[in-house]
């Protein structure tokens, strides 16, 4: 079973690779297969961000009491799917903040809000070094 499922992967890297090769020749741009523009994606897809922090050790306590209200308010927000604070169990200066909205207008929702606005300027002396941002579009799910 194992076997089959180790083939069955090589074979559909094999695939994706091959299609990526193939595209408009001369051009060295990959075919379009009906896939969005990216002014649809943008609109239509979901969005994430996932930030990466540190925290000075002796503020980490203060940081979460602070982060609760972001938390609160950004999961009642009509475009956030989840908001969510982890904290490292091996480090307690290290957080990783994981949201996600139903598209780029709720994105630019939440940074719209006042408490977002005030939320930076309150955490200021707590951080360690600049926090690490990613901001992700999702693709499409498939629910088999």
């Amino acid at each position: 079973m194992m076997k089959m499922n180790m083939n069955f992967f090589v074979m559909l890297l094999s695939l994706a690779l091959v299609s990526a090769s193939c595209g408009n020749k001369g051009s060295g741009e990959p075919a379009n297969v009906n896939e969005p523009s990216p002014a649809e994606t943008a609109v239509d897809s979901k969005m994430m961000i996932i930030a990466k922090l540190s925290v000075k050790p002796e503020k980490a306590k203060d940081f979460t009491e602070a982060a609760k209200g972001m938390i609160e308010n950004s999961n009642k927000e009509s475009g956030c799917s989840f908001y969510q604070l982890f904290q490292d169990p091996y480090d307690n200066s290290k957080f990783v903040f994981v949201e996600e909205y139903k598209n780029q207008a709720a994105v630019d929702a939440h940074f719209a809000t006042d408490y977002f606005k005030a939320f930076g300027p309150e955490i200021g002396d707590y951080i360690l070094g600049q926090p690490e941002i990613k901001i992700i579009t999702v693709g499409k799910e498939v629910i088999k």
